[in-house]
């Protein structure tokens, strides 16, 4: 290893060199054909197997050590998997649409989770990027004023679509991976990309967590398409994510004759429906922010049928963690209440999660410093309100209790409707800039010294970098 000048126990490299902004620009473009792909053929949690096998062979046709399945998930954390049946179905579908199959067999049984590490031959810090991969159980709009239908890749998967901008989160990822791919040879340090499956429900990033995931590292960076945030801007933190519990809530009553003897049913869907108008009346707590859905709500067999069974969808969401404690005991208590009302029982289950914490806003200042540099976009270092849930926070405290820095930034793109609804989509031409942006925070990062806590807000392009933790 070739010798290194000193200061302050740590190596200064000389003049390093400028972020590849050109090839991220590049690889973000040749991005929208990837995004297009994973677009016609999107994957619910736990159900990812098409696409983290092809993210697997891409990473391993650049040459990355990849890791994946039970190397960097714990399957005994997953929360809302899928029957065997469904996963068995799944499989069958990725393999006749294309996925990897050296790789296919190892993401099966709801193992979807990726992991590469390009290591640098130099020594530095551990620098990791997270994307997530899963779509939505939405069917996509069909009419030709919606770009991926009139275009040709809206999905093919009934009922499915990429209504988050999941997929072009996922096709990111791999253009880092593509950029980043030639440097070895000059990288300081280790840079890992995170292809996370169950992010929609709040079920994927524990596993990972569990699994040691980012136990070694020193700044964590995520991304996200959109939030309203306009085209042009790139923010480098996003805060005031909700902490948030997802609830499956099955009633139990009693069948019987609805005209001939009612009296002797016990009506679970009338329970249901009792705990979707309680649920909805929970008081709000006074300490901050609190939200409640019930998103699905399936029961009965038959009209002339006191209906046995009634299943709920629910989540709580609070602007702390103990106000959706809150909001989560209270839920409890009403869907209980509203069985004992009709003679049922309710079994309760947790069906996934997320917690809340804050950017670092020397790291977001950083990144932010670094994406300025990305001619025609606006980057800003002042957080931006998120207001919805997301558990890379889990990820993000891991690392924050360890001793390092995480962020998530956003990646402005004009949206012509909301997340999660028929019409999502997103402007195309927005990937090339969110690529060269996180390449150049990245490069940066891998440029800087020691441990996190020497990271200054605003660090210069003369950041001294060393061993990492």
């Amino acid at each position: 290893m070739p010798d290194h000048p000193q200061q302050g126990g740590f190596f200064v490299p000389t003049d390093p060199a400028a972020p590849p902004l050109e090839a991220a620009l590049a690889a973000g473009r040749r991005a929208i054909a990837v995004r297009r792909d994973l677009h016609r053929y999107p994957e619910v949690a736990w159900t990812e197997m098409r696409t983290a096998s092809l993210a697997a062979r891409r990473l391993s046709d650049l040459g990355w050590e990849v890791r994946i399945g039970a190397q960097v998930l714990d399957p005994t954390k997953r929360l809302g998997l899928p029957s065997p049946e469904e996963l068995d179905a799944h499989a069958r579908r990725a393999a006749e649409q294309g996925a990897d199959p050296a790789f296919l067999e190892r993401v099966q049984g709801g193992m979807t989770a990726v992991v590469g590490d390009l290591h640098g031959a130099l020594p530095g810090p551990t620098v990791a990027l997270r994307v997530d991969m899963d779509a939505l159980p939405i069917p996509e709009a069909e009419g030709a004023a919606h770009h991926p239908a009139q275009a040709g890749f809206a999905s093919a998967n009934a009922g499915t679509m990429h209504a988050c901008g999941h997929d072009g989160h996922t096709a990111i990822g791999l253009a880092v991976a593509e950029v980043f791919a030639p440097l070895r040879a000059q990288m300081h340090g280790t840079l890992r990309l995170i292809f996370q499956p169950g992010e929609e429900g709040g079920r994927g990033a524990l596993p990972m967590v569990a699994a040691g995931v980012l136990d070694d590292v020193d700044y964590l960076l995520s991304c996200h398409l959109g939030c309203g945030i306009p085209s042009g801007e790139f923010r480098s933190a996003m805060n005031g994510f909700f902490a948030t519990t997802k609830i499956d809530a099955t009633f139990h009553g009693q069948a019987a004759h609805a005209g001939f003897e009612p009296d002797q049913g016990s009506n679970a869907l009338l329970a249901a429906a009792q705990a979707v108008t309680a649920l909805h009346a929970i008081p709000r707590h006074h300490g901050g922010a609190s939200r409640i859905n019930v998103g699905v709500l399936r029961a009965g067999s038959g009209r002339n049928i006191i209906a046995d069974t009634a299943y709920l969808m629910l989540e709580t969401r609070g602007q702390t963690a103990d106000i959706d404690a809150y909001m989560v005991a209270r839920a409890k208590a009403a869907l209980e209440g509203a069985a004992a009302m009709q003679g049922c029982s309710v079994e309760v289950v947790a069906a996934g999660s997320a917690t809340t914490t804050p950017c670092d806003r020397a790291l977001s200042d950083v990144v932010a410093e670094a994406a300025a540099a990305v001619p025609g976009l606006r980057a800003e270092a002042e957080p931006w309100h998120a207001g919805a849930s997301d558990d890379f926070a889990y990820m993000m405290r891991r690392v924050q209790e360890r001793g390092g820095l995480a962020t998530y930034a956003g990646i402005g793109t004009d949206l012509p409707s909301g997340h999660h609804t028929r019409t999502f989509d997103i402007r195309e031409a927005d990937l090339a800039p969110g690529v060269a942006a996180l390449v150049a925070a990245i490069h940066r990062l891998l440029h800087h010294a020691g441990p996190p806590s020497s990271l200054a807000a605003g660090g210069g392009a003369a950041l001294p970098r060393g061993a990492g933790r």
